[in-house]
């Protein structure tokens, strides 16, 4: 199986850390030439889904991250919409309990716009009518897992580094009949191919990550269009391995999708804690 180690040179993950702090306590390469081994579709399919995903418009989206490190495994999800055409999203993530089964956190809302991501109810010292803006590009995985959810968007960019796709077979999501695909892309392959509003997240995440190769299963339905994606990722966390499987679910498409991005005013912009 082919793994990503995501060298975290200072700075804690901002929703992922949280998790990991979690789990703590609960004790517990290079671009080769594409392939399509079998059945119908091609690797250029793949690569294309952001572009479709633009043609449709918008969609409702579940996203979910499940972080595994010394037998213990977390999941946080994740529910919204993203209007794939103004590349804009709102998600709601959900932390998990803490390890005395509590909830440890009120739902974190954050907003997905091209180079930023802002979050409400982010805690740690944060006030509650405040709002934390990330610039993605300065991130090391660029936003891939920083988050504790995949930019549904970025998500289908990292595709465009596609380097092998094998057709698993013919499924059913949402009782839709979709096509499966497994196969790897190349991170820095991405950078190159992605749109200009994604080329610099995903360059950063093509130096933070020690290996750019990361295993993916993806979704298409008949017209292209990506249901389904999960990207399966590895970190070191003081020491730790964190295993990272970043799933996201798009469905709906055409919904509406209302986006408001915070006045200036309402930024925090003090300290804030990891």
């Amino acid at each position: 199986m082919v793994v990503q180690q995501h060298r975290r040179r200072g700075g804690a993950l901002a929703v992922a850390a949280t998790v990991v702090g979690v789990m703590a306590a609960t004790g517990c390469s290079g671009a080769g030439a594409a392939e399509d081994t079998k059945g119908p579709g091609s690797v250029e399919e793949i690569r294309r889904a952001s572009d479709v995903l633009a043609r449709a418009k918008s969609s409702r989206a579940r996203t979910s991250m499940e972080m595994a490190t010394g037998g213990t495994r977390v999941t946080i999800r994740g529910e919204g919409s993203y209007d794939f055409a103004r590349r804009i999203g709102r998600l709601t993530v959900v932390l998990p309990p803490d390890p005395a089964g509590a909830a440890g956190h009120k739902p974190i809302t954050e907003l997905f716009t091209p180079g930023a991501l802002y979050m409400k109810n982010r805690g740690a010292g944060v006030p509650a009518d405040k709002w934390v803006r990330v610039d993605t590009t300065t991130l090391e995985d660029g936003n891939l897992v920083t988050g504790g959810a995949t930019d549904p968007l970025a998500a289908a960019e990292l595709l465009r580094g596609t380097e092998q796709a094998t057709y698993v077979g013919q499924t059913q999501i949402s009782g839709r009949k979709v096509r499966h695909y497994r196969g790897t892309t190349d991170i820095g392959r991405a950078a190159s191919a992605a749109q200009p509003y994604a080329r610099a997240p995903l360059a950063a995440a093509a130096k933070g990550f020690a290996k750019d190769v990361v295993p993916f299963d993806a979704y298409l339905d008949d017209a292209g269009r990506l249901l389904k994606v999960r990207h399966r990722f590895t970190f070191s966390n003081e020491g730790r391995m964190v295993a990272v499987t970043s799933t996201t679910v798009l469905f709906d498409f055409g919904a509406p999708v209302d986006v408001r991005l915070p006045d200036a005013k309402d930024i925090y912009s003090g300290k804030v804690r990891a």
